[in-house]
């Protein structure tokens, strides 16, 4: 080859080098720069820690409403804070079931509270937790000169706790367990103005109130603002517990009666629970006899500007699915009596037949109508299913208070068991039963 066709050759080779190594740098998926599994792993990464990041922190522009609207900041500054009226200390806080974050205090400010240098009964103590972003699920928003200004709050709310490592209700975060000590409805009525929730009801605000009033410690009622059923027929109140967000990975559909998945019910509490700015769609709300409130403000299809949680929601979704069930503490069950538990699981009380291990719900469609559990179906008909989800057990010992079934109408275990066992004609004797509920305490 002569030494022109030598550099021609040469040079061609240079350019075709050049544009495959502009093309790979400009595709970050190019096999040459990072293998496909990386790509995975590194994504896998980026969800679960943006996801943490949302379910903790993020409120969706909710502020908007439980700050600007109602006003619920000013009701807990205190009207010494700028706020009105006495305002709320830390102990009130924890009363109500509210939270800290162990990890978000300062170690001086441990120190402090360790030797009781800390005033618990002044809400300004409350202010500076806001200011540290301590209270699990509440964050506060401040002016430049440190007045407390708006509220929002964030997923972890109501689906989170403190293990109480440092005191009773200020711990380490515990993600995924459902908060059963929290007074949803009392801290709501705190706010100065409630008149959104009496002109979306048609009501008075001493009638919301009253609602809100109702439902008690871990309870909250998710279909309030679309049925305006504040009670049962019977005259008691018609909220849900608290469910836990853990170990639903592989579970259909997540929610008490079964309206949708994680990610369903991720964007309904997102974009018209929480109040925040998000897109939410779901037609069967425009059902008029089911659901008079919903299709009057148009809930299910509501569209904030700017949409602050669709894009939130993917991450969101993949860190909930990667928060596992709990495991039992050492002791808190009988190892040999849950033994013979596990066989009558799966054998005599055919609790295996829907609670299929090691998922404890049924892979596929898991619904069943009421008339299928032997319970009555007020809640079930608020859903759009009109039915009741069969509900994960793993777990199930770190949410016992508050009792069992979607509305806590079961206080023990042994009161679950007794209704299947009625129900079914299980026949059960005494020994069995025991062993049954050991077995459910070790899931």
């Amino acid at each position: 080859m002569n030494r022109l066709a030598l550099t021609i050759v040469s040079g061609v080779v240079a350019v075709v080098a050049s544009v495959a190594w502009v093309a790979a740098r400009r595709d970050p998926l190019a096999p040459a720069e990072r293998p496909f599994d990386v790509v995975i792993g590194d994504h896998a990464a980026k969800m679960l820690e943006d996801g943490r990041q949302t379910f903790r922190f993020d409120t969706f522009g909710d502020e908007a409403f439980w700050g600007d609207a109602l006003h619920l900041h000013q009701a807990i500054a205190g009207e010494a804070n700028g706020g009105i009226g006495p305002g709320v200390s830390p102990k009130t806080a924890l009363a109500v079931g509210l939270k800290v974050d162990v990890d978000a205090l300062p170690e001086a400010l441990r120190q402090q509270l360790r030797e009781g240098k800390v005033n618990l009964d002044d809400p300004a103590t409350t202010l500076a937790l806001l200011k540290l972003n301590a209270v699990v699920g509440v964050t506060g928003f401040f002016d430049a000169n440190g007045k407390i200004r708006s509220i929002g709050i964030q997923c972890a709310l109501c689906h989170s706790t403190v293990d109480n490592a440092f005191a009773p209700g200020i711990g380490q975060r515990l993600d995924g367990w459902p908060a059963r000590d929290l007074n949803v409805g009392a801290i709501i009525s705190l706010a100065p103005n409630l008149k959104p929730f009496s002109d979306l009801l048609g009501v008075d605000v001493e009638t919301v109130k009253k609602v809100f009033a109702s439902w008690g410690p871990g309870r909250f009622d998710a279909w309030l603002d679309k049925d305006g059923k504040a009670f049962r027929p019977d005259g008691q109140q018609a909220g849900t517990l608290n469910p836990p967000a853990f170990g639903l990975a592989g579970v259909n559909l997540h929610t008490w009666t079964g309206s949708g998945s994680v990610t369903y019910w991720n964007a309904y509490v997102g974009a018209t629970e929480m109040h925040g700015s998000g897109t939410f769609f779901d037609a069967r709300l425009n059902r008029r006899d089911q659901y008079p409130v919903a299709a009057r403000s148009g809930a299910g299809n509501t569209r904030g500007t700017p949409d602050r949680l669709t894009a939130k929601l993917a991450a969101l979704h993949f860190y909930q699915l990667a928060i596992p069930a709990p495991k039992p503490p050492v002791g808190s069950f009988e190892p040999a009596a849950s033994e013979r538990g596990r066989g009558l699981f799966a054998g005599k009380a055919r609790c295996a037949t829907c609670h299929v291990p090691p998922l404890f719900t049924e892979p596929g469609n898991n619904l069943h109508a009421p008339s299928e559990i032997g319970v009555d179906a007020f809640q079930a008909d608020r859903s759009p299913t009109h039915m009741y989800r069969t509900a994960p057990l793993a777990g199930l010992w770190a949410h016992e208070k508050g009792g069992f079934y979607h509305d806590g109408r079961f206080a023990t275990l042994l009161d679950v068991v007794n209704h299947y066992d009625t129900f079914f004609k299980l026949n059960l004797t005494v020994q069995e039963k025991n062993d049954l509920i050991q077995y459910l305490r070790s899931l």
